[in-house]
């Protein structure tokens, strides 16, 4: 049987090159000491093309939990805070709605996201 590449593989494949970039360009030391990336098995997670890459840079996969599928672990440290904050409100477009949102997320304190990543090696 052949091994396809689909759309979303490669996708998601230049989605990693282009992060790989971010990092080498943000944070170099990082990508010296190691990258370690959370996906779900998704197609385009599990390809070939995918693990290859992967496995290339030497990039380690933190499993995804077992019994949430659709959640990864940080989202459960971002969408409670998220909801109060949103609830009560209504907007007329998603440009509104939009903005709000990067309102919300460039006023959180650095500590917001040390908390939510810091708690996620417990949950795991």
């Amino acid at each position: 049987m052949s091994k396809r590449i689909t759309p979303f593989a490669s996708q998601y494949y230049s989605t990693l090159d282009r992060l790989k970039e971010a990092i080498r360009r943000k944070r170099p030391g990082l990508l010296r000491r190691g990258v370690v990336l959370q996906h779900d098995n998704a197609t385009p997670h599990s390809a070939n093309l995918t693990q290859q890459w992967l496995q290339r840079y030497g990039w380690e996969i933190l499993p995804h939990p077992a019994h949430s599928p659709d959640l990864a672990p940080s989202d459960f440290h971002l969408f409670g805070p998220l909801k109060r904050h949103l609830g009560g409100m209504a907007f007329v477009t998603e440009d509104d709605l939009i903005s709000e949102l990067r309102n919300w997320f460039d006023n959180l304190d650095v500590d917001f996201f040390r908390v939510g990543i810091n708690s996620l090696l417990p949950r795991w």
